[in-house]
């Protein structure tokens, strides 16, 4: 009789544990997840030496894909409007084949950006993109610089910058 009450016992209290750790890891990701997107879709838009343009993936025929298009044209808006002087394009050589920057700047020399104010940074990762930066901004005498990506890659990006 007491072996049964025994395992009513533990068996109640293993299900309570599994209830309170289940209801704290969904309230604990809740708040994670809604933090990350309000960090993520609060622009900070001012004047700065300079913007760096995150990598993405170039199409099979050589064209940026629609996500790193938004990104350069956001570029090229922010640019014409005078929030900064040069564009850093960064980025790798992707799985298609094309160096990311080297499309990205003529993408950006068609769309009427001078070449001479655009930088080619390699850059496979945030991190790598951020010590690049470091080193062009110490050589060019740079003080600030804005990032162009996407609301989901904000908070990494602010890590590694």
């Amino acid at each position: 009789m007491k072996i049964l009450r025994l395992k009513v016992i533990l068996n109640f209290l293993f299900k309570k544990i599994l209830l309170i750790s289940g209801t704290s890891l969904l309230i604990w990701f809740t708040i994670h997840i809604t933090l990350l997107i309000i960090d993520r879709l609060n622009d900070e838009i001012e004047t700065v030496d300079a913007a760096v343009v995150l990598g993405n993936k170039v199409e099979k025929d050589g064209q940026p894909s629609k996500r790193l298009e938004a990104r350069l044209n956001k570029s090229v808006e922010l640019y014409e409007e005078g929030y900064f002087t040069f564009i850093i394009v960064s980025g790798g050589i992707g799985k298609e084949g094309y160096n990311e920057p080297a499309v990205m700047k003529s993408y950006l020399i068609d769309k009427g950006i001078p070449k001479d104010k655009i930088i080619d940074s390699n850059g496979y990762n945030s991190y790598m993109t951020a010590e690049n930066t470091k080193e062009i901004m110490h050589e060019l005498d740079l003080n600030s610089v804005m990032v162009i990506t996407q609301y989901f890659h904000v908070s990494r990006t602010k890590l590694a910058f």
